[in-house]
């Protein structure tokens, strides 16, 4: 977090000051402000005022438990303390919180109402943080981008390497042991996940969060439409890499999955094809109308109906980050997107009972343009010969 940057664009967006709320680690936009040692067990809070020096607001208990911080670290004890010490932040100011109005992007929406109250019976007037989380929060440092984009590269040779191994199992491999073989190799490369990577054979494909266990654990057969998704980062402390990859256990893909592909990574690549436009004419970006490019292509092609998710997740530190959404379907997500943003785009068709089709990659904003990762997205099925 740059204090002066973020004191620059409060003065310039009118806000007294940035309150950054956080207990035991519901507001991930708080490990931007402060390393954490440990889990915080008591309430935390973070002001960053338009001028003047920023302070952390932290129980006593915790307080070896607050890392790095650029500012005055302020204790409490009792919660008269706490009340006292934050009247004495917000009283007669506007203050940035991590709220949506009526919960419209929970991924922003994250202080409860009761503390909204407690800030405003203190004095203060609570705004809307967005622009504040987008620009700082969500915002790529150039580490975590090189980060990323070794990460990136990783698991798309993870991705191909796997399904080429599947070329060989055809007939015995289940969904199980392919999930395995992704973990271990990314083990082998450095990476880390929080779940196993979805891994799904012929009409479990059709599900866009389907997740193999020993109660449904498919064997690949002839025919099946194979869907990869896999997910990873470098360390702890950085962004990840996020994408899925399909495949077709046969000679060649059968004309309805021909067709389907062909919808769905035409819906990608008119995404990423209206952000270098937009770009390139200094447009400004909201994830909503990235959404609609995705939506229009695959209502054109008769699959409307069956694009039953966003567009694409912002991605930070979390994998379905803070920042703006690629979505005007679950919610109306008109956050602008700026450089330095990073998120997925993924187009999807699920067609219950036979098979589903997802491509996606991650795409990073730059000063210059538009950079899509891993470099070399699928362009085709990739064919398992049974």
């Amino acid at each position: 977090m740059n204090v002066a940057e973020i004191q620059h664009d409060l003065h310039e967006l009118g806000i007294d000051g940035w309150l950054c709320y956080d207990f035991k680690g519901m507001n991930p936009v708080a490990a931007r402000f402060a390393d954490m040692d440990g889990m915080m067990t008591r309430r935390l809070f973070v002001w960053v005022p338009a001028r003047g020096i920023p302070q952390a607001v932290v129980h006593r208990i915790d307080r070896n438990a607050l890392g790095a911080f650029d500012g005055e670290i302020v204790e409490y004890t009792t919660w008269q303390d706490l009340h006292a010490r934050l009247e004495t932040l917000v009283k007669g100011r506007r203050v940035a919180m991590e709220v949506s109005a009526e919960n419209a992007v929970p991924y922003l929406d994250r202080v409860p109402a009761g503390v909204v109250q407690l800030i405003e019976r203190l004095g203060g007037s609570v705004v809307e943080s967005a622009a504040l989380v987008t620009r700082f929060a969500a915002r790529w440092s150039e580490a975590e981008r090189d980060d990323h984009r070794q990460a990136a590269e990783a698991l798309a040779e993870i991705a191909k390497t796997t399904l080429g191994w599947l070329i060989r199992e055809a007939g015995r491999a289940t969904e199980l042991e392919v999930q395995r073989a992704v973990l271990a190799a990314m083990r082998d490369a450095g990476l880390e996940t929080d779940d196993p990577p979805i891994v799904a054979f012929g009409a479990h494909s059709a599900d866009p969060h389907y997740a193999p266990s020993t109660g449904s654990n498919a064997t690949l057969a002839a025919g099946d439409v194979v869907l990869l998704d896999l997910w990873g980062r470098r360390s702890a402390h950085t962004v990840w890499a996020d994408q899925t990859w399909m495949a077709f256990a046969g000679a060649s893909p059968r004309e309805d999955v021909a067709r389907v592909w062909e919808a769905v990574r035409a819906a990608r690549d008119a995404v990423i094809a209206t952000l270098r436009s937009e770009v390139a004419v200094g447009a400004v970006l909201r994830g909503a109308r990235l959404d609609d490019a995705a939506r229009e292509v695959l209502v054109a092609r008769g699959y409307g109906d069956q694009f039953t998710h966003r567009t694409g997740h912002s991605i930070d530190l979390d994998l379905h980050g803070s920042g703006p959404h690629l979505d005007n379907f679950e919610t109306r997500d008109v956050r602008e997107l700026m450089p330095g943003v990073g998120f997925s785009i993924e187009p999807g068709v699920y067609l219950p009972g036979r098979f589903g089709i997802r491509s996606e990659v991650n795409a990073l904003l730059t000063a210059s343009g538009v950079e899509v990762t891993p470099a070399a997205p699928q362009e085709r099925l990739i064919v398992l010969l049974p």
